[in-house]
């Protein structure tokens, strides 16, 4: 309230030092360079200890990239050795390649495949000798990927998906507010304050990145909470002081009442969101830490932009924020009025609460289900975009030579340097008892020594795709027999671990375990105390908890119909993966709490309005419903559009958030909040408010005219 008075007395202080502040964050991520996560933020258990060893042992950390060399038609013949020959001269010659296999045929001598060790991070140069190889030999299909081309391709995708969503996103928001307003003023003042809430949060992220390093995907994600929170909080705020104004109240009065209770809110749901987003912290992932920083200062600055600069640009205006009008829409909301679609729905809803409560739950409990069924895993390749080709290269050579591009284990042994022989005897001797149990085969290039003879490292392939479900068992049979059995009489001293990609897997997954129900507790926990002392209502504070647990179990539910059972997926333009990739859980988890309590408190809090003007809890719960329901489907409907805009992105990970929460939101502000909300709130009567209650109203009675309900003298 004070921050909104003093904003709306000094307008144009306001909105300027608003400016300032967006110009001076935008200004340190120019000055301050990101500091990126690295490999090392990622290391997790056993696995983890593997790579810490062989940083610390000086191996060269050169990139592999692979040439796979097949025939169009028929078999390879003379011209496939030749390409091959080609290929291993060229490469030798092209700047930053320092070491070039010979050719290795496949197993069935359909594949050649030749592996180059470049120093550096550009691939060009190789990637150009490879291009003039194959143009030699038209009847070969001459393919070229590896650790750099297939994370340039990557990030090319990314990019693209990335610029895709932010220019389709602000247009899609605009369209959105102009049918909740039909004015385009009005319309776009919710889109610049979420803009500028993001420009502000990516540039603050630039220095906090050298205290929490920024994760790849921080930028994406800020965008997609930035633009949810920045509109729905102004929208909220808008539509207070415009009903307020056609009341007939000034500009100033109407700002005051609207940060008296939109405002008061705003704040509310902010904690709420930042509460739940703190949940991330808990995992204890690079990732995740990166992902709740971020989250955590979109929203703040998202709060502070709608209580000091939009007050101010209210004021400022006038009424000038309803010009100009678009005829068309600006009649309609009119015709159509404050909660005239909603007040249909809900009279049915109030008349018959058991029945509707009963109707509904076996809906979101139908949803639920599936989510019983969850299968996760972390990103592969089946994730991967298929339009990539470096993608179809990187599975082609996976399935011809499983040893050096499919799965894999690697154990990694530290001794003293005088131990070095029978370190690799004993290493030698894993590689036959591995290879035995036909779940591992040997990977080209033996034990690596490092220099100082201290650290030796196998790598064994595995011939199964990396989700098979054979990988993770074939790790622990690695952990748990193999590796004793060969290395448990080395001398005292000696450290073995073993790692590579599928046991980075099995690390993650065991570390998870049980994540996800802290994680819940944690966020549900928290959001039922803010509600507690926001309402001072222990029945209202429980049922909040129940029904974030039914938008959760929604969400889970349809994340795993559609990603790991693969329906729609035609629609969406993807193959099913059969799992869901493993952070996407808790990412939906939190997100989903903490958006969907900004309606849910906004709504509270206007039903909590009528009980203290005297109205009795079911006559409350209906008039309170109605008159944000307008609200809340405008900033649903901006919710559900910018994450399906997410939905449509190539990448598996964006395409996930964006269904799962969108579909969540869809649910949670529909089925959820018109049906069960006050459903329960009707059966409860006003037992819901317990310990505190309700003002009896005196001397008054309740009438129904066309707009709602209101108390008028008896």
């Amino acid at each position: 309230m004070r921050a909104a008075r003093w904003s709306a007395l000094h307008p144009w202080s306001a909105i300027l030092a608003w400016v300032a502040f967006v110009a001076f964050a935008v200004g340190l991520a120019i000055a301050i360079p990101t500091q990126e996560t690295t490999d090392a933020d990622y290391r997790v258990g056993e696995s983890g200890r593997a790579d810490a060893l062989v940083a610390e042992a000086g191996f060269d950390p050169t990139d592999t990239e692979n040439i796979l060399i097949t025939a169009r038609a028929g078999a390879l013949g003379d011209d496939g050795a030749a390409a091959a020959q080609a290929i291993v001269d060229a490469a030798r010659t092209a700047d930053g390649v320092v070491e070039v296999s010979d050719p290795q045929p496949s197993a069935d001598g359909s594949a050649l495949l030749v592996s180059a060790e470049v120093d550096g991070e550009d691939p060009a140069p190789l990637v150009a000798a490879t291009q003039d190889v194959a143009a030699a030999y038209p009847g070969l299909d001459i393919r070229e990927s590896g650790d750099l081309t297939l994370d340039e391709a990557i990030s090319d995708q990314v990019g693209e998906d990335l610029s895709s969503a932010e220019v389709i996103s602000l247009p899609v928001t605009l369209v959105l507010m102009l049918l909740a307003f039909g004015a385009l003023i009005a319309a776009g003042i919710p889109v610049l304050l979420a803009a500028t809430s993001v420009a502000a949060t990516i540039g603050l992220m630039a220095p906090l990145s050298h205290l929490v390093p920024a994760d790849e995907s921080v930028s994406s994600m800020i965008v997609l909470i930035g633009m949810a929170v920045g509109v729905d909080y102004s929208l909220f705020y808008l539509k207070r002081e415009r009903e307020e104004r056609a009341k007939g109240r000034t500009t100033l009065e109407a700002v005051e009442i609207a940060a008296q209770t939109s405002g008061h809110s705003i704040l509310v749901s902010g904690g709420a969101v930042i509460a739940s987003m703190a949940g991330l912290f808990l995992v204890g992932d690079a990732t995740f830490n990166s992902l709740a920083v971020a989250s955590i200062l979109v929203v703040a600055v998202a709060v502070l932009g709608s209580i000091t600069v939009l007050p101010a640009l209210l004021v400022k205006l006038g009424r000038w924020s309803d010009r100009p009008r678009v005829p068309l829409l600006w009649r309609l909301n009119r015709r159509i009025g404050r909660g005239g679609i909603s007040s249909r729905l809900l009279g049915p809803v109030i008349r018959h609460p058991l029945a509707a409560l009963l109707a509904a739950s076996v809906v979101i409990i139908g949803l639920a289900i599936p989510a019983l069924t969850m299968k996760t895993h972390s990103a592969t390749l089946d994730t991967l975009p298929q339009t990539i080709p470096e993608v179809q290269t990187i599975k082609a050579i996976s399935a011809d030579f499983p040893a050096d591009a499919g799965a894999s284990a690697r154990v990694v042994v530290r001794a003293d340097a005088g131990d070095r022989q029978q370190v690799g005897a004993a290493l030698e001797d894993l590689a036959d008892r591995a290879a035995a149990t036909g779940d591992f085969v040997a990977a080209s290039g033996g034990v690596e020594v490092s220099d100082d003879g201290r650290t030796s490292v196998l790598t064994l392939g595995m011939p199964y795709d990396e989700t098979d479900d054979r990988v993770p068992a074939a790790v622990e049979e690695m952990r748990a027999d193999l590796v004793p059995a060969s290395l448990g009489d080395l001398p005292d001293g000696t450290e073995h671990v073993v790692g590579g990609g599928a046991a980075e897997d099995v690390d993650f997954s065991h570390k998870q375990q049980g994540r996800l129900a802290m994680v819940i507790g944690f966020v549900l926990l928290l959001t039922m105390l803010i509600m507690v002392l926001t309402f001072r209502s222990v029945p209202l504070a429980i049922v909040s908890t129940v029904l974030n647990l039914a938008s959760v179990g929604a969400a889970f539910g349809m994340i795993v119909l559609v990603f790991q059972q693969g329906w729609f997926s035609g629609t969406l333009d993807f193959t099913s993966p059969g799992f869901v990739i493993n952070w996407i859980p808790l990412f939906v988890l939190v997100v989903l709490v903490g958006l969907s309590m900004d309606y849910h408190v906004f709504v509270l809090s206007r039903i909590r309005e009528h009980v203290e003007s005297g109205l009795p809890t079911r006559l409350a719960v209906r008039q309170g419903v109605a008159d944000t329901a307008g609200v809340v489907t405008s900033a649903a409907a901006v919710m559900v559009s910018v994450f399906a805009i997410f939905a449509t992105l190539s990448m598996m990970e964006m395409k996930m958030m964006g269904v799962g929460l969108s579909a969540a939101i869809l649910i949670d502000a529909t089925l959820i909040r018109l049906v069960m909300l006050p459903a329960i709130l009707v059966l409860l009567g006003d037992r819901v408010w317990w310990p505190w209650r309700p003002p009896r109203p005196t001397g008054q009675r309740v009438v129904e005219p066309e707009q709602g309900y209101a108390a008028v003298s008896a």
